[in-house]
C-alpha cells in the first residue's frame, strides 16, 4: 500500500490527499464505529458539547473597597456568590468538593472579585513564591473576562495565595499568551483552611464597548495543587473545541464609561562593559546613559496605542546560539516585551517574526568582501590593507509604534509601525589608520495591517500585510495575506484557509541587479473535526518557488508542496492506573514545487498519560520516513537537479517527567533515530539524551539543571562552502564553478544550564542562568556530489572540522516598588568562539576550559520604569 500511495504521490501530487486519507481509514485502531445507542460512542459525542452558559449577576457599589485580603466590608455579604465549581482534571464533570466562593463588584472605575477557596487545612494550600507570571508549585484563582462577548478573544487575571500575579490575553492567534501585562491591585490572605483572593481591575487595563449595558464572557477557575485539580464556575469540557467559548455570562454591568486610558512609562538605564581587549590604544571598558519613555494611550473605548520612544533592550535575556550546520537560519526567542506583549493580532497568519525588527542589518557578512586587501607600491612598499573595527550586530530602532483594538460588531484592528536609523560598519587601513564606513543596513521603516473579524461559532476571517520600506535603490517587501476559520453551529467540524502574495521590487542590497523572486505566493486549505474523543484532519498547500516572506517574516524553505493526513484519540477521565490518555498518527508527504520533484512521505504516532497515583507523566513518538531527497542540503540553485539522499530512518523518543509537587523532581528524554544502510552510509544513527533535575529548598529557593546531549553519527552533510585562495579547494573549482562537497561527519553537541531562584517577596526576585553550549562536527571523508543525487569519492584535503561554544550568565535583580514600576539590576557575562580546521577542540573540558580561560565581555546594568497613569495623576474634583 505504501508503494503504491509513494508512486502515485510522484505522478499525480494532486491525489495525494485522498491516498493518505484512504490509508487511515484502513487503520483499525482508529477507525469509528457506528454509535448505538446508549453506547459509550454516543455518551462521547454528547460530551463534546459545550456547558450551558451560567450567568453571574455583578453589584454595584458606592462605597470604598480596601483591597487588603480582608473581604470586610459590608456590601461583599450582599453580593451573589458564584459557587458550585465543576472539576476539569483530571476527572471532568466531577463537583468540587471543597467549595470556593466568588462575588463581583463595580463602580465607575474598576472592577472587584473576592473569592473564598475554602480547604482542609492550611498545610494543603500550597504557595511557593515566583517572579510575576510564572507559576510555581502553587494553588492560584483566576478571572477570565470576554468583554466583547465574542466567545473569542479574552483576558486572564490570576493570583496566588503568595500575592504572585499573572496575567494573559486569550485568542486564536495566541492560544494563551502570559507576555501581556496589565496594572492592577490584588492582595490574598490565609484564614484558618481558607485563602482568600481580592482584585481589583481597573476598567483602564481592559477594552470595552461604550454600550449602556454590558454583557461580558466570564469565567473563575481554581487550581487546588495538592491535588492537582482544576475547577471552573462555568464547567469547561476538554473535548470542546475552543476556551473562550466555554465561559459563562457577566450581566449586570451597566452605566460604566471606558475611560481615558493614558499612562506613560518613562526610563533611565546605565551600563558598564567591559572587554579585556588588552590593546594599546583601546579601552578595556565603556559606560553608557540611556534614556526613553513607553506610552499607552486609549484612543477610544475600543483602541489603544502604544510606542516605545528610543528604546532600550540591553538587559533581555541572552540567546541561546547554536553551531548551525543546516541550510536554514536560525529562529531565536522574542525577549524584548514590547513585541512579546499585546501582538496577538499581528502573529495571524505566521506572517511576522519580530525579530527581523531591530535584527541583523542587511550587509553584516558582506563587510568581509569590502575590505582593501594588502597592496604593493611601485617603490615595492607594502600596504597590509583594512581590517574591521566594528560590524554592529543588530540596528537600533529609533521607535515602534501599536494600535490595535476590536469593535463591539468584533472587527479586530491592528498597526504596527517601526523606524530604524541607518548602520555603518567600520574600517581601518592597517597601515595609514584612516578609518572610513560601509553602510550596511540603510533606513527602513517596518509596517503590519491586520483586520480580524470575529464570527459567530467560534469562527473568524482575517486579513493581514507585512511592508518593509528601505531608503535608496535596496528592495523593499510586501506580503499580504487572508485567512479563514469556519466551524459548525455545533464546534465539531472547521475548515480553515490561507492565502499569502509576496512581492519584492528593488535591487539587492549592495548590488545594482534586481532581486529576482519578485512575486510568490502560498496557499493552505485543512478540514477536520475538532471536538470529541475522536478527531480528524486533513491538511494540503503549496508555496510557489519565488514566495518569500522573510523581510518581515520568517519562512525556512518555500518551493514546495505539503500535505497530511492525522488522526487522534484522546480519553480525558481517568482509567485503569491513569489520568488521561492522548494519542495521535498520521503521515505527511512533501515535493518539490518548481520542477515537481519527490521529496519524502513519512509518518508519525505518539502518546502521553500521565499515573493517577504518583502524577508521574510519560509518553512516547515514532515517526519514520522513506528514502528522502533533499534539495536544500547542496545549496545549489535553481533547485530540483541536485540533491542528498537520506536513506529510509526510523526515529524513537520517550519521555518522562515526575511530580513537580514533591521537592525534587525531574524530567528525563530519550531519542534515537536509526537509519537504513546504503553504500558509504552504513553505521549511520542518531541519538539524544536530556535530564533536568530540580530541586525546591523552600517556597523562596529553587534549583534547576538541564543537561542536554546528542551524537549524530556518520552524517552526511554539506561540507561548507569553496574558495580560490584556499589550496586544497581548487581542483574542485572549475571554470569558477564550485563542485558541491559532502562530507561524512560526527558531531556531538553537549549543553548544560544551570539555574537559581530566589524569590525575596511577591515584588522581589532574584534569578541566575548559566548556559554552556559546545558542538563539535569531525569529518571523516568527503565526496563530491552530481546531479541525480550521485556522490563520487573524491581526496579532498582541507580539514573541515569546527567546534563552537557559548558561555553566558544572566543574573537578574527584580523589584516592583510600585504597580507597573519596576527596578532591574543585571548582569551578563558572554563569550562565543568558533574554531575550524586543525585549531578545533574535541574533548568537551579542554573546550569548557578554554572557554573559561578566553576574554569575557562583562555587563552590568540599572534599569528604572516608573508607571504614570493620567487617571491617578489628574486634579481630584472638589
Amino acid at each position: 500500500m505504501i508503494f503504491l500511495l509513494s508512486r502515485l504521490f510522484v505522478v499525480k501530487p494532486y491525489c495525494a490527499l485522498l491516498g493518505l486519507f484512504i490509508l487511515l481509514l484502513a487503520t483499525p485502531a482508529y477507525a469509528q464505529k457506528p454509535a448505538a445507542a446508549g453506547s459509550k460512542t454516543a455518551a462521547a459525542d454528547s460530551a463534546a458539547i459545550p456547558a450551558p452558559r451560567r450567568q453571574f449577576q455583578a453589584t454595584r457599589i458606592t462605597e470604598a473597597i480596601k483591597i487588603d485580603g480582608e473581604l470586610d466590608e459590608a456590601v461583599w455579604l450582599t453580593a451573589p456568590v458564584a459557587t458550585n465549581f465543576i472539576e476539569t482534571r483530571p476527572t471532568p464533570g466531577r463537583p468540587e468538593k471543597h467549595a470556593t466562593e466568588v462575588r463581583l463588584l463595580y463602580d465607575d472605575a474598576a472592577l472587584y472579585i473576592g473569592a473564598v477557596m475554602h480547604d482542609v487545612s492550611p498545610d494543603s494550600i500550597l504557595r511557593e513564591l515566583t517572579q510575576r507570571d510564572d507559576l510555581g508549585n502553587t494553588d492560584y484563582f483566576a478571572v477570565f473576562l470576554d468583554t466583547y462577548n465574542d466567545k473569542l478573544n479574552g483576558y486572564g487575571f490570576f493570583l496566588t495565595p503568595g500575592g504572585v500575579e499573572l496575567d494573559a490575553r486569550y485568542s486564536p492567534a495566541g492560544g494563551e499568551d502570559f507576555n501581556w501585562n496589565a496594572v492592577w491591585m490584588s492582595q490574598t490572605k490565609l484564614r484558618g483552611n481558607d485563602w482568600i483572593a481580592e482584585i481589583r481591575i481597573p476598567y483602564s487595563a481592559i477594552r470595552f464597548s461604550d454600550a449602556a449595558e454590558q454583557v461580558w464572557g466570564i469565567n473563575f477557575v481554581r487550581q487546588r495543587q495538592s491535588t492537582r485539580q482544576q475547577f471552573f464556575w462555568n464547567q469547561v469540557k476538554p473535548q470542546v473545541d475552543g476556551f473562550v467559548n466555554q465561559w459563562g455570562e457577566l450581566r449586570g454591568v451597566r452605566d460604566i464609561k471606558p475611560p481615558l486610558r493614558l499612562s506613560l512609562t518613562p526610563y533611565v538605564s546605565s551600563y558598564y562593559d567591559h572587554f579585556p581587549f588588552n590593546e594599546q590604544g583601546k579601552r578595556n571598558s565603556s559606560t553608557s546613559f540611556n534614556g526613553g519613555a513607553d506610552v499607552k494611550w486609549g484612543i477610544n473605548e475600543s483602541f489603544t496605542l502604544d510606542a516605545t520612544l528610543v528604546p532600550d533592550f540591553g538587559q533581555v535575556q541572552s540567546d541561546n546560539q547554536v553551531l548551525n550546520l543546516s541550510p536554514f537560519e536560525v529562529q531565536y526567542n522574542e525577549n524584548r516585551q514590547f513585541f512579546t506583549e499585546g501582538t496577538e493580532l499581528f502573529n495571524k497568519g505566521g506572517l511576522f517574526y519580530s525579530r527581523r525588527v531591530g535584527g541583523q542589518p542587511l550587509g553584516f557578512y558582506e563587510v568581509d568582501g569590502q575590505l582593501r586587501g594588502r597592496t604593493t607600491s611601485p617603490e615595492g612598499q607594502i600596504k597590509q590593507g583594512e581590517y574591521v573595527v566594528s560590524n554592529p550586530g543588530v540596528t537600533r530602532l529609533l521607535n515602534a509604534t501599536k494600535i490595535s483594538g476590536r469593535t463591539k460588531g468584533g472587527l479586530g484592528v491592528g498597526l504596527f509601525n517601526a523606524l530604524s536609523n541607518d548602520v555603518y560598519a567600520t574600517l581601518q587601513d592597517s597601515t595609514s589608520g584612516e578609518r572610513r564606513e560601509v553602510l550596511t543596513q540603510p533606513f527602513s521603516n517596518y509596517n503590519i495591517f491586520v483586520l480580524d473579524q470575529s464570527l459567530k461559532n467560534n469562527s473568524y476571517v482575517s486579513l493581514i500585510n507585512t511592508n518593509v520600506t528601505r531608503k535608496g535603490s535596496t528592495y523593499d517587501a510586501n506580503v499580504t495575506g487572508g485567512l479563514f476559520r469556519f466551524a459548525d453551529k455545533s464546534n465539531r467540524y472547521a475548515l480553515k484557509g490561507q492565502a499569502n502574495y509576496s512581492r519584492r521590487r528593488g535591487n539587492v542590497f549592495g548590488a545594482d541587479e534586481q532581486v529576482d523572486n519578485r512575486d510568490g505566493y502560498k496557499y493552505q486549505l485543512e478540514v477536520g473535526k475538532i471536538s470529541g474523543n475522536f478527531n480528524w484532519n486533513l491538511s494540503h498547500g503549496i508555496e510557489s518557488d519565488t514566495y518569500d516572506p522573510n523581510d518581515l517574516g520568517i519562512l525556512f524553505s518555500n518551493n514546495s508542496i505539503s500535505q497530511e493526513a492525522s488522526v487522534s484519540y484522546n480519553k480525558y477521565e481517568p482509567f485503569w492506573k491513569v489520568n488521561q490518555l492522548r494519542t495521535d498518527m498520521g503521515i505527511y508527504q512533501t515535493l518539490l514545487y518548481k520542477p515537481t520533484r519527490f521529496q519524502n512521505l513519512g509518518f508519525y504516532a505518539g502518546a502521553n498519560t500521565t499515573f493517577t497515583k504518583n502524577f508521574f507523566s510519560t509518553g512516547f513518538n515514532v515517526n519514520g520516513n522513506l528514502e528522502e531527497q533533499d534539495f536544500f542540503e547542496p545549496r545549489r540553485r535553481p533547485l530540483g537537479t541536485y540533491y542528498v539522499r537520506v536513506p529510509a530512518n526510523l526515529g524513537i523518543s520517550g519521555y518522562g517527567s515526575s511530580d513537580y509537587r514533591k521537592k525534587f523532581a525531574y524530567d528525563i528524554s530519550l531519542a534515537t533515530r536509526l537509519y537504513q544502510a546504503d553504500g558509504q552510509r552504513t553505521d549511520r544513527v542518531n541519538y539524544g539524551l536530556g535530564i533536568s533535575p530540580r530541586y525546591r529548598v523552600s517556597n523562596r529557593l529553587s534549583f534547576r539543571y538541564n543537561f542536554d546531549w546528542q551524537l549524530q553519527q556518520n552524517q552526511i552533510g554539506y561540507a561548507g562552502g569553496l574558495s580560490s585562495r584556499q589550496e586544497a579547494d581548487r581542483p574542485f573549482i572549475r571554470n569558477g564553478v564550485a563542485d558541491v562537497i559532502l562530507g561524512r561527519r560526527n558531531r556531538t553537541t553537549t549543553t548544560n544550564t544551570v539555574s537559581a531562584n530566589y524569590t525575596f517577596t511577591n515584588r522581589m526576585s532574584f534569578t541566575i542562568r548559566t548556559r554552556h553550549y559546545l558542538s563539535v562536527a569531525r569529518y571523516r571523508d568527503f565526496s563530491r556530489l552530481n546531479p541525480g543525487g550521485e556522490e563520487e569519492a573524491v581526496d579532498y584535503r582541507r580539514n573541515r572540522d569546527n567546534s563552537f561554544n557559548a558561555f553566558n550568565v544572566d543574573a537578574v535583580f527584580s523589584w516592583w516598588f510600585a504597580p507597573g514600576s519596576q527596578i532591574t539590576v543585571v548582569w551578563k557575562n558572554a563569550n562565543a568562539s568558533e574554531l575550524a580546521g586543525d585549531q578545533t577542540l574535541p574533548q568537551y573540558f579542554t573546550n569548557f576550559n578554554n572557554t573559561l580561560n578566553t576574554p569575557h565581555n562583562n555587563s552590568v546594568s540599572v534599569k528604572v520604569l516608573y508607571f504614570l497613569d493620567y487617571l491617578t495623576l489628574r486634579p481630584k474634583r472638589g
